[in-house]
């Protein structure tokens, strides 16, 4: 299913493709913005897989919105100009549809799009070696990895509804290089947090989401992790 959000300075033009979106099927526009800046600030908490932007925006163009969101969301260019071609799959974006759109040439970018999107839904399901077998485990429903207090060589994952699995006889390093970069950091030599279970965070400790008795799991920084976790706070 792509779940669609829409920004184009024009609102002609948003309501255009709107139309043309509800005759596509496994096709949902979530919401639709003509304003860059409006849709920069929303946009993290909009749940949505992929995001049509127009090119040509006063302000701010849709290219300059896409590289601060192409990590994110897939992209689909809009524009009634064909020179911006080049740069547009600098960005890697999933297609580039010139104005006026049609909708066979709509329908071919949103295929594009579902089968990156699957792609990297795909390589989010890792399957383990554990405690009870191989197992497919989802990279989202993980909170929190930890070194094992029974086998060092172990790692125990608690997945977000508080189940344990022990993954066995896997080091950290093999482990992170199977996770989502983006998604995961190691906070010292024992401990992993999905960046999802992050209450509040100071240079020397992290509070969680997890319960831990009356209070949140609490997880202390260490000293060489402490600039690669600033960089992914963006500090």
């Amino acid at each position: 299913m792509i779940k669609c959000v829409i920004l184009d300075d024009e609102l002609l033009a948003i309501s255009y493709l709107k139309l043309l979106c509800e005759q596509i099927d496994d096709v949902e526009v979530v919401k639709a913005f003509n304003d860059p800046k409006i849709f920069l600030n929303e946009i993290d908490s909009i749940d949505c897989n992929l995001c049509v932007l127009d090119i040509e925006m006063p302000g701010m163009t849709g290219l300059q919105v896409a590289e601060l969101i192409s990590d994110s969301k897939k992209i689909i260019f809009t524009t009634a100009y064909k020179e911006y071609a080049a740069e547009a799959f600098d960005l890697n974006v999933v297609d580039y549809v010139r104005k006026p759109i049609k909708k066979e040439r709509l329908i071919q970018a949103f295929e594009k799009a579902k089968e990156q999107i699957s792609t990297s839904q795909k390589k989010a399901f890792i399957e383990w070696n554990t405690n009870i077998g191989k197992t497919v485990i989802l990279a989202e429903q993980i909170a929190y990895i930890k070194t094992s207090e029974i086998d060092s060589r172990d790692k125990d994952i608690i997945l977000n509804d508080g189940t344990m699995i022990v993954l066995k006889n896997l080091n950290f390093k093999n482990l992170l290089e199977m996770l989502p970069a983006k998604d995961f950091a190691q906070v010292n030599k024992k401990e992993i947090i999905s960046i999802s279970s992050i209450k509040v965070f100071t240079t020397n400790e992290i509070i969680t989401t997890l319960p831990e008795g009356d209070h949140f799991l609490k997880l202390q920084i260490g000293e060489a992790y402490k600039s690669s976790l600033m960089e992914l706070f963006g500090k």
